[in-house]
């Protein structure tokens, strides 16, 4: 009778909903394993799981006058996780046949985040062979019973979900010892949790989950500033993109592809969540491609119009660029802005402002959210088409591996249009609830340093070209309160590690990506952390190698999964989606997965040379030049030879640099004789993309020129 008035208070209260109870097995062996997010998280899963199950708790838990009385009203096994025996009595229960509840963090989460999983239960898994039931608490952690403390919202009845995903299976890891075995199914278990996290993690639209962040962590709230100084908050933003919105509206129709012409600043944001909100998709281009480059760039996804700022053109000195533009209409913010009338006004402040949802267009969350165009390395660029599935998936599967929280703020230099900077610096913040400050070019290597000081930023994202002169300008101090540092879009070289350890105490976790999967593919983290490694695949990835023929450690990666893009615009089929076959795509990178599932990416497929014969990675030609002159830039590439097949040239601001000490550094890295490069060539700075990337492609031309 209790328990009945219990459920029934907590469902008024915390207006408790339960899905997925049809995966519940009927019989057999079931370990349940769940989140913890506050004190209630025992209570709520003892009245509304529909199965009666023996809760595994601390000792320390008993020490409570009121849990106890709460644990009289089911099954319970006090266990002391320090004991090597705890989980034997775990063991011993589930071979009996009894349904058990587990919470691998053991502990109440501090960050609203996934914290450590511990080995037990992964090891107690795959021991006895149960089924595991993924159970996702949501919104407990906004509760005063939580451990959330500081800026974190937390209401006094927050509406509470419980999700039931389908079960799954750890089976025993094979190892020489137990040890090693106990480990593998720890990190077999963390490999679940994160996936349950990210499989419940709701998907709608990039303005609907603005939306949600917004009722989760007030109007008010203070969260994204540039370089104007000006911090404003989620009422702000809102107010800004419903306008930007409107004044889209204007001058396109729904589902069109809009061009975005724009610097990192808070009004770019806005403009692309008012399109969003509307069903208008912004086409992000980059500023940098020149007039041919986005001249092609808008005829591949049918791009008629384009919106940009005449104070940006000035700044930028883009003038000679646009009036290159041919057949595109030019509209200018400065302009849209005069053409929003009092009937807008009285909408904006009058309707809109309160009652967003009913204010905006409605769209599927298959609809397309964005267009990203990739560099063009391998001829003209082609247009990524991007659901709001896939930029929101990719942002769960991120947050289900690394905590960013209210806590973070994030320094945002890398550019909206690379995707690198649109999702995992633009967007992931304001769904996250994350403060932002944008700041508008990754160039400025004395000032960013500073800038990260002075706003005490937490994460910050960038290449490792990027990275190697924020530390060569930075003070030791500037970077005291970064706690996150990732690096991506090219290989983090080994020096810029190191140097950052030295000088700052900081790891760079590197990742993997690809324009065309949102972008992120793989990620280290502070739980799963492998030198020389980008990582472990992000959840719900499926990931396939084929063999390639000459290279005998590694394949050719395709993947599959929620964050990849629905299909190309390609230039000679103008405004035409072309869908990767059977939603994989292939990423044209050779690489190497370990026994943990660490992804070690061995080089691209066109970066490797026909060397007499032999296939050698350009990768290991610019690894064995970063050994032998760590302190400058290298780059690889080739040249047709009529006898070798191709030669190696390297591209080198070491002037100094000869093939002696290439020859010498392949010795110790035990690379092949082939990878040292047959021809040196001096250059005072590498050529690089808007993006921070090395500019092969003009490299290849200035070989092809000597």
């Amino acid at each position: 009778m209790i328990a009945t008035l219990l459920q029934l208070v907590c469902r008024i209260i915390f207006r408790v909903d339960v899905s997925g109870v049809a995966n519940l097995p009927k019989q057999g062996k079931l370990l349940i394993i769940a989140n913890h997010e506050s004190f209630l998280d025992g209570l709520l899963l003892g009245l509304f799981l529909p199965i009666r199950a023996t809760f595994v708790v601390h000792t320390t838990v008993l020490n409570h006058w009121l849990f106890r009385q709460v644990l009289r009203l089911t099954p319970y096994l006090a266990v002391d996780p320090t004991s090597p025996l705890a989980m034997k009595k775990v063991i011993k229960l589930l071979e009996a046949g009894k349904p058990v509840v587990i919470f691998p963090e053991g502990r109440i989460t501090l960050t609203g985040s996934l914290m450590k999983v511990y080995d037990g239960p992964g090891f107690v898994a795959a021991k006895t062979g149960a089924m595991i039931l993924p159970v996702r608490i949501d919104g407990a952690a906004r509760s005063y019973f939580s451990r959330l403390r500081g800026s974190h919202p937390r209401r006094l009845f927050p509406k509470v979900t419980i999700s039931i995903l389908p079960i799954r299976h750890i089976d025993m890891p094979q190892a020489p010892t137990a040890k090693a075995r106990r480990r593998l199914a720890g990190d077999a278990m963390r490999r679940e949790m994160q996936n349950m996290l990210f499989s419940s993690a709701p998907i709608s639209t990039l303005f609907s989950a603005f939306l949600d962040a917004i009722a989760t962590y007030g109007r008010s709230t203070m969260l994204v500033e540039d370089m104007r100084q000006v911090e404003e908050s989620y009422g702000d933003l809102l107010k800004k993109s419903l306008a930007l919105g409107r004044l889209t509206n204007k001058i396109s129709s729904k589902h069109e592809n809009i061009g975005v012409l724009m610097p990192n600043v808070t009004n770019t944001i806005c403009l692309i969540f008012g399109m969003s909100a509307f069903g208008r998709v912004p086409a992000m281009l980059n500023y940098t491609a020149g007039s041919a480059g986005i001249q092609n760039a808008c005829t591949a996804a049918a791009v008629k119009t384009i919106i940009t700022s005449r104070a940006f053109i000035k700044t930028a000195k883009l003038e000679e660029v646009v009036s290159g533009l041919k057949s595109i209409n030019i509209v200018y913010l400065e302009d849209l802005f005069k053409q929003f009338t009092w009937l807008d006004k009285l909408w904006l402040m009058g309707f809109a402002l309160w009652l967003p949802r009913l204010a905006v267009d409605k769209c599927k969350s298959s609809d397309p959210a964005v267009v990203l165009f990739t560099s063009g390395s391998e001829g003209k660029p082609k247009g990524v088409v991007h659901t709001h599935t896939s930029i929101l998936a990719n942002i769960a599967q991120i947050r289900s591996v690394i905590d960013f929280s209210m806590q973070d703020k994030f320094m945002m230099v890398l550019p909206l249009f690379h995707a690198f900077g649109f999702t995992c610096g633009a967007i992931m913040p304001l769904v996250a609830g994350s403060k932002l400050f944008v700041y508008p070019s990754p160039l400025h290597y004395r000032v960013i340093p500073e800038v990260i000081y002075d706003r005490g930023c937490t994460v910050l994202f960038g290449t490792s070209t990027f990275l190697a002169n924020y530390a060569k300008f930075a003070n030791p101090y500037d970077f005291y309160k970064l706690r996150y540092v990732v690096a991506g879009a090219e290989k983090l070289n080994e020096e810029v590690r190191k140097t950052w350890m030295d000088k700052f105490g900081i790891r760079i976790l590197e990742g993997y990506g690809a324009t065309e999967c949102a972008p992120v593919l793989a990620v280290n983290t502070p739980m799963a952390n492998k030198v020389g490694s980008v990582g472990t695949l992000m959840p719900s990835l499926e990931a396939k190698l084929e063999n390639v023929p000459g290279i005998e450690h590694g394949g050719l990666l395709s993947v599959r999964g929620p964050n990849v893009m629905r299909g190309y615009y390609l230039f000679d089929n103008p405004g035409v989606i072309q869908a990767p076959k059977d939603q994989w795509y292939n990423t044209g990178d050779i690489v190497q997965l370990d026994e943990d599932g660490f992804v070690f990416i061995k080089g691209r497929v066109k970066r490797f040379a026909k060397v007499a014969g032999e296939m050698v990675s350009l990768e290991t030609v610019e690894s064995i030049a970063n050994h032998a002159s760590p302190q400058h830039q290298h780059a690889a590439t080739t040249s047709p030879d009529a006898q070798r097949g191709e030669n190696i040239m390297l591209y080198t601001t070491d002037s100094s640099l000869n093939r002696e000490q290439l020859g010498n550094s392949a010795k110790i890295l035990g690379s092949p004789e082939l990878a040292v490069a047959r021809k040196i060539i001096w250059v005072n700075a590498l050529p690089l993309l808007g993006t921070g990337k090395t500019d092969y492609v003009t490299l290849k031309k200035m070989a092809e020129d000597l």
